[in-house]
């Protein structure tokens, strides 16, 4: 399955870099790159249960491919979401369902840096993108 350009753009981009400390910074960055959510999407019904950060996911079915949005109050777990949506929008309902999350933050030299909490709210962020 070929890569969406955003996260084959992250890949690359993160492959690059040698050390951690490049790594959570550029993490980081990609937090602060990613769109603002609305605060009208900022409700309860847009809150992902499962994370211990507030992360807010809004998504639209385009022609048949997904475009999610986000938002979280903590600096790491908003860059993690943002290379989740890279890896995520622009696909279709089939291609949602086959990601494979650690295999992807495995390949961007990121796994080890997610403790099982930060590890289980991504995957209730994938979960409720599958579910929308």
């Amino acid at each position: 399955m070929s890569l969406p350009a955003d996260a084959a753009a992250a890949l690359e981009a993160f492959q690059a870099v040698g050390s951690w400390e490049q790594r959570a910074r550029m993490l980081m960055q990609w937090g602060e790159r990613m769109p603002a959510l609305a605060d009208e999407d900022k409700i309860d019904a847009n809150l992902v249960q499962g994370c211990e950060s507030l992360v807010w996911l809004v998504g639209r079915l385009q022609e048949g491919h997904w475009q999610f949005a986000a938002s979280s109050d903590a600096r790491m777990i908003r860059g993690l979401v943002a290379l989740l949506l890279a890896r995520v929008n622009g696909l279709s309902a089939a291609e949602l369902q086959a990601v494979d999350l650690p295999d992807w933050f495995n390949q961007l030299g990121l796994s080890r840096q997610l403790s099982p909490s930060r590890s289980n709210g991504l995957n209730a962020v994938l979960q409720r993108m599958r579910s929308l």
